[in-house]
């Protein structure tokens, strides 16, 4: 299990703390899931203060989809704090940069010839996110007790749920539940979800962000419980344990963030960075860079 490290941060009146770990699981032998953790640097401008929340989910067997997803963390991560513009308009242009990026990188390397990857990230600018996703990876907001799920499910058996042919139940069950519809890097253009404009965060809200290994396998109702119940480092310690114990069969990543009002008081308990201890060194981790401080 990587130990990915807590952070805090104020901005536009909030002040954010989270913390992200991602897991090989129980079956794989090598994890395929890239995370990317950036919370906005304090003591910047309100305008410029943005962070980013990211999960990528890889496929395409042997090291192929760890190299779709590595690609896909760090080019959306660099357009996003490179560019000048509108939120949306940078997630789109970083979504259509990381999709070439992964499908040229395919045509040029046969052995990666079909990779491909979900991805999908929360941006926060001051005290707005906005969503960017292709795949079956998830992002939520949760607002007191009411879990939300921002991201849509790009998946076959959740269009048909959509368009009424199959119930929850059975979807839950089909065999083809792992049909994903769109991907990075699969094919020369793709269509993410992006939101129209940013969603306002209240104090107290917590956004979680997870790759399918963790949703896959723990109710919503249960993410929904821990991620609000327990501190952010912790949350997600419990939430991949719960993964672990229903079966591990995939790699697991999540990231929990919370939005709290800045006080002095807040701000001497919250700046401590803590770090995870690794619970299981005999399992496999691939060690990724998911925590950055822009200066």
């Amino acid at each position: 299990m990587s130990a990915l490290p807590q952070a805090a941060s104020e901005t536009a009146g909030l002040r954010y703390v989270g913390a992200m770990l991602s897991d090989v699981g129980r079956v794989r032998q090598l994890n395929e899931d890239a995370v990317t953790f950036v919370v906005p640097p304090e003591g910047a401008a309100a305008e410029p203060r943005n962070g980013l929340m990211l999960v990528a989910d890889g496929m395409g067997g042997h090291s192929a989809g760890e190299v779709a997803s590595a690609i896909a963390a760090e080019v959306v991560r660099r357009c996003f704090f490179e560019l000048k513009g509108g939120v949306r308009d940078i997630l789109s242009t970083a979504f259509t940069a990381a999709n070439k990026a992964i499908f040229d990188y395919g045509q040029s390397h046969p052995e990666c010839a079909g990779m491909g990857t979900t991805c999908t990230a929360l941006a926060i600018r001051a005290d707005k996110i906005w969503l960017a996703h292709v795949g079956d990876s998830r992002a939520y907001l949760l607002r007191g007790s009411q879990l939300r799920q921002l991201s849509e499910d790009q998946t076959l058996v959740a269009k048909m749920v959509r368009d009424g042919v199959m119930t929850a139940e059975e979807a839950r069950v089909s065999e083809h539940n792992n049909v994903i519809l769109q991907a990075l890097g699969t094919g020369p253009e793709i269509a993410p979800q992006l939101s129209t404009e940013g969603t306002a965060l209240s104090p107290g809200d917590t956004l979680i962000v997870s790759s399918d290994g963790l949703h896959g396998l723990v109710d919503d109702a249960v993410i929904a419980e821990i991620a609000g119940r327990m501190a952010p480092a912790e949350a997600c310690q419990e939430l991949v344990r719960r993964a672990l114990a229903a079966g591990g069969h995939d790699n697991v990543s999540v990231g929990v963030l919370r939005a709290f009002v800045a006080t002095p008081d807040a701000a001497a308990t919250e700046n401590d960075t803590r770090r995870i201890p690794a619970t299981d060194a005999a399992r496999s981790t691939r060690q990724l860079p998911v925590f950055e401080r822009q200066s």
